[in-house]
């Protein structure tokens, strides 16, 4: 009887002590709100996006979300189709830079009529 009296008297201790820490007793603050959950490195507002920011993109796990696959082949999906299409933009430019510099200027064709 004496050793259950003990327990219940150390128990009363310690949940009285736990109590006092959350509430705030003493010189401490009391326990701060939990973070919310949010992307670790978000993607760069700076920039135009790559396909290495959407590589590196990770997203927190959540009680009720949808299913990591899904999600990474989506974001697979997505950067293998940024990487092409930033390709297919810089050929472009290539392009267009190189026949804008065999194209004689209309001024110079001028000079060449006698006009």
């Amino acid at each position: 009887m004496l050793m259950f009296l003990f327990l219940v008297l150390a128990l009363a201790v310690v949940v009285g002590a736990v109590t006092l820490a959350v509430v705030g007793g003493g010189e401490s603050a009391p326990l701060q709100d939990a973070a919310p959950e949010r992307l670790q490195d978000p993607l760069p507002a700076d920039r135009p996006l790559h396909g290495t920011d959407v590589e590196s993109l990770r997203f927190p796990v959540a009680a009720r979300g949808y299913r990591m696959a899904d999600v990474d082949d989506a974001l697979s999906r997505l950067a293998a189709e940024l990487g092409e299409r930033d390709a297919r933009i810089a050929d472009l430019q290539s392009a267009l830079a190189g026949a804008r510099a065999v194209r004689p200027r209309p001024e110079e064709s001028g000079a060449e009529d006698g006009r």
